[in-house]
């Protein structure tokens, strides 16, 4: 017998290890989501400068890039949920990673806009949704009671590739030129995001006798279904048009419309920016890289915090930060201004990409979270989308990147106040009676 979701190993050896097999899932979740980094705005912000300065293209007409990649994700993501609910992670992340890789080394052959566009959007697509909705997905089908602890350090993962791929493509760059920056970009997503995925990544606990954030009894299924009544008993049921129901997920879409602008439209032009303000492509590299490592520390900071604030009072803060460090890229001068807003800039984009995916899954449970997610992940992507696209339509409008930054710090702003008032939705009613 085979577990739903993957090939290897059997179900009988999964239930006998010594140890947790979620934690298993979770290091296919962290070598996944380090492979995101790949097509990512803080990766693309190094590419910007020589390729528009080779193309003549303008900073507005890269951005639509993302832009129409996150449309595209937007589109997709809501078919691909309820995929995700009946065959797992596993393939979702597969193909994503696969055909991420592929189209990044692609993006090397460059010669035309056109070409760029239909390189860049897949793997931005990519990016968007498929990689989110597979790598929260298999840790919420895995843990309920360590979720905010085990979306940290997926989180950490995937900042470690955000601060990991801008300086493989500097370095690759100084080689070789832009094209080398994005061949190395495309073997590094392969190479570490692939392998572990295919061939170790399970659909659910349930599928192999045990049951959320532990081992089950000695004993089978039954054993385990029984050992998994406590915990889904304290977890949400919603189905996708129950939650769709309720104000909460429209406040937590409203939150995520204020708050990924300013994520997307800032993380893509800061480096230009920074270059704009007068300091030299190697330190706005390692700026970039510097609010990457803060975003990590972030991540995790956050997973330990959740719990003891609450879902509510971290949303407000992630924003807060978010806004905080905004503003201070409008004072750039120096470089250690640059590091200083990095810094804050990267704490809230930490929490953001932390606290966001714990709240839709404490809020919503499990058994529905892709086909939930598929939805709110439109309005994710279609926000991420419409920030750099205006960044960039903004700085081509007036010269420079002030305005941008002014409105991102007004909306990030705005973004907390939504996030405080954004409360759990009552579960069901049935949800009491059937424990499931």
């Amino acid at each position: 017998m085979t577990p739903a979701g993957g090939p290897w190993p059997a179900t009988a050896l999964i239930a006998r290890l010594p140890f947790y097999y979620g934690w298993v899932i979770l290091a296919c979740a962290c070598t996944a989501g380090f492979a995101r980094g790949g097509p990512a705005v803080a990766t693309l912000s190094v590419f910007v400068e020589p390729m528009t300065s080779e193309f003549g293209w303008s900073r507005a007409a890269l951005s639509g890039a993302v832009s129409l990649g996150g449309v595209m994700a937007a589109l997709a993501s809501p078919l691909l949920g309820p995929v995700l609910d009946r065959r797992g992670a596993r393939l979702v992340l597969c193909m994503a990673v696969l055909t991420t890789g592929l189209t990044t080394m692609a993006l090397s052959l460059t010669q035309s806009l056109v070409a760029f566009y239909v390189f860049f959007c897949i793997a931005r697509m990519n990016f968007a949704g498929p990689f989110d909705l597979g790598i929260y997905g298999a840790l919420n089908s895995w843990f309920v009671a360590r979720r905010a602890f085990v979306t940290s350090i997926a989180n950490l993962a995937q900042m470690a590739g955000l601060m990991s791929m801008p300086l493989i493509a500097h370095l690759a760059m100084r080689e070789g030129g832009w094209r080398a920056g994005w061949l190395a970009i495309g073997a590094t997503v392969l190479l570490v995001g692939f392998v572990p995925t295919w061939a170790l990544m399970v659909r659910r606990p349930e599928d192999v006798g045990l049951v959320p954030d532990r081992r089950a009894p000695e004993g089978a299924l039954a054993a385990a279904a029984s050992a998994a009544a406590p915990v889904a008993s304290r977890e949400p049921t919603f189905t996708r048009a129950e939650a769709m129901r309720t104000p909460a997920f429209w406040l937590l879409s409203l939150y995520t419309l204020a708050v990924f602008p300013v994520q997307a439209g800032i993380s893509l032009h800061q480096a230009p920016h920074l270059i704009e303000r007068g300091l030299g492509p190697a330190v706005a590299a390692t700026i970039v890289s510097t609010f990457s490592l803060f975003s990590a520390v972030s991540s995790l900071g956050f997973g330990l915090l959740t719990r003891r604030i609450g879902v509510r009072i971290a949303l407000m803060l992630a924003s807060l930060l978010l806004g905080l460090g905004a503003g201070l890229m409008l004072m750039v001068a120096l470089p250690w201004h640059g590091y200083a807003a990095a810094s804050c800039f990267g704490l809230g984009i930490g929490g953001v990409l932390t606290v966001l995916p714990i709240a839709w899954a404490d809020y919503f449970g499990r058994t529905s979270f892709g086909a939930i997610r598929g939805v709110a992940l439109t309005v994710q992507v279609t926000a991420q989308a419409a920030g750099p696209l205006l960044s960039g339509l903004l700085r081509d409008a007036t010269g420079d990147y002030t305005l941008s930054l002014a409105v991102f710090t007004a909306i990030a702003l705005a973004g907390a106040l939504i996030g405080l008032i954004a409360r759990a939705p009552t579960p069901p009613r049935r949800t009491a009676t059937a424990g499931t």
